[in-house]
């Protein structure tokens, strides 16, 4: 078996890591960084970018380049461009694929095997998506991890002493929490919550929603509509952030972002810290409840934790550290680079799947990772109830069956419909697929007795069967979601994502 490379496959940068020599190590990408910003370009002439390079052609090309589509995986978004339509997975794959060359051009070998990190709380539909990128990437998924795990496993190497730990994990686009416990080497997974539409991306768009609203009064010029002075915005708000990390305050200085009839007009705004904070203190708030809900569920309260890991570049955000402290009553801890780490626990979990596991500085044992499901799975039944087969939190991979009848005399066919959630209504969770089981023997209701078992396996994936005890007839789920890929259209995209790397070079 070949090497095994992490990859964390972030919202706004992405990161690969191997280990060599019973050690992860960051690989560097062609321009000698260690992570790789996660946006794709297409230019008129059918050119692809990716990267950096992408990056670089954004001004210039906005229409034509797509950033943070980790948010819209497992959803139906898709984006048109000349005559190609990408969605969220075919857009991710170039961008795993980029990362797969940089690896295999770092080791001098082909690479095929990776685990991909997943943020906690994504659901069986964007699970499965992130897995198809990857093979439509030329990468065979051994395992997905989430993203909190995948820093615990970094932290744990280190440091095995017996510990609760809490991961605080907000990056570009998503959030997540996990509380984890450490032990003689053995990192186990005991609750997590999270928000997936909350990151680094909204703190930008407060500052973009300011800086524009500030021209217009300044200038009577609305600059939403002009997508090259946008994208000009975007940068300046995300470098405006980054700097105020360090600094009480920042210039923005844009200059010639329009072109007015007197003349060019230029921006130049003073942005505070303090103005920062209390435009962004709302999103700031929202991580207290999961955070919360993370400790309740796990039992654990905060007076127990060792440790609280920050993960994710949005930690850097002083009010955003100052809160976790107010939350937890512990400092973070700096043991860890909140950028690689989650791409370097992959890579030891993808090093202990290839038969050579690490162990943990302090107890000499192998590291074993012990995961958890994020969220309830139940299945519709009559009135509309959501009736649970697996609770959030339960280990995996995991598999439950339950017996269930018919709700209709002489019913000859049940329909299936499996909920991800939290409610006891069926209409307030997400459906994440319907399937239907025939040729049941025809009796009064109540009679017929089906057993639907769950199977979650160690990507959190999940697969369902029904199955008529009496007659024996079987039927497990396919996900009829939209946001699902045919197999004919992961084979089509697997031979243009790779003419579209090859034509980068």
């Amino acid at each position: 078996m070949g090497k095994v490379i992490g990859i964390d496959l972030g919202t706004t940068n992405s990161c690969v890591s191997v280990v060599e020599n019973g050690q992860p190590v960051i690989i560097p990408n062609s321009n000698g960084n260690r992570t790789t910003p996660s946006i794709v370009g297409f230019s008129k002439k059918g050119e692809t970018f990716v990267g950096e390079a992408a990056k670089r052609q954004a001004i210039t090309n906005p229409d034509r380049t797509i950033s943070s589509v980790k948010r819209e995986m497992g959803t139906n978004w898709k984006k048109k461009i000349d005559k190609t339509v990408y969605k969220p997975q075919t857009i991710s794959a170039l961008i795993l694929g980029q990362l797969k060359k940089d690896a295999e051009r770092y080791l001098g070998e082909p690479v095929t095997d990776a685990v991909i990190t997943v943020p906690a709380y994504f659901n069986d539909i964007q699970r499965q998506a992130t897995k198809d990128a990857g093979t439509i990437a030329g990468l065979n998924v051994l395992r997905m991890i989430n993203e909190p795990t995948s820093a615990a496993l970094s932290y744990g190497l280190d440091h095995g002493e017996s510990q609760k730990v809490l991961v605080y994990d907000l990056g570009g686009g998503t959030f997540d929490v996990s509380v984890i416990d450490i032990s003689d080497g053995n990192i186990e997974v005991m609750a997590t919550s999270g928000d997936n539409r909350l990151g680094g991306d909204d703190f930008d768009f407060r500052i973009v929603n300011w800086m524009t609203d500030g021209f217009r009064q300044q200038h009577g010029i609305d600059v939403s509509k002009d997508f090259a002075a946008m994208q000009r915005i975007k940068e300046a708000a995300e470098t405006a952030k980054k700097e105020l990390s360090t600094a009480d305050q920042t210039e923005i200085n844009l200059p010639y972002l329009v072109t007015a009839k007197d003349g060019p007009i230029h921006l130049q705004m003073m942005l505070t810290r303090s103005a920062f904070e209390e435009m962004t203190k709302d999103l700031v708030a929202r991580t207290e409840e999961p955070l919360m809900r993370a400790l309740s569920d796990a039992g654990v309260s905060k007076n127990q934790l060792s440790k609280v890991l920050l993960v994710g570049g949005s930690t850097r955000i002083p009010a955003v550290q100052r809160r976790v402290r107010e939350m937890t009553g512990l400092e973070p801890s700096k043991n860890i680079n909140p950028d690689e780490c989650v791409a370097i626990g992959a890579a030891v979990l993808g090093s202990t799947l290839s038969g050579n596991a690490l162990t943990s500085a302090g107890t000499g044992n192998s590291l074993i990772l012990f995961d958890i499901t994020p969220y309830s799975l139940a299945i519709e039944t009559i009135g509309g109830v959501a009736a649970r087969l697996i609770e959030r939190n339960s280990p995996i991979p995991t598999r439950y069956s339950k017996i269930f009848t018919t709700a209709a005399p002489f019913q000859s066919t049940v329909e299936i419909n499996v909920l991800q959630g939290e409610s006891f209504n069926a209409r307030e969770n997400k459906s994440i697929g319907r399937f239907r089981l025939g040729g049941i023997r025809r009796a009064p209701a109540g009679v017929p007795q089906i057993e639907v078992t769950f199977d979650i396996n160690a990507d959190g994936i999940l697969e369902v069967t029904a199955k008529d005890l009496d007659t024996g007839n079987f039927q497990s789920i396919t996900i009829t979601a939209e946001e699902r890929m045919s197999d004919r259209e992961i084979t089509k995209a697997i031979e243009s994502t790779k003419k579209l790397l090859e034509d980068k070079g």
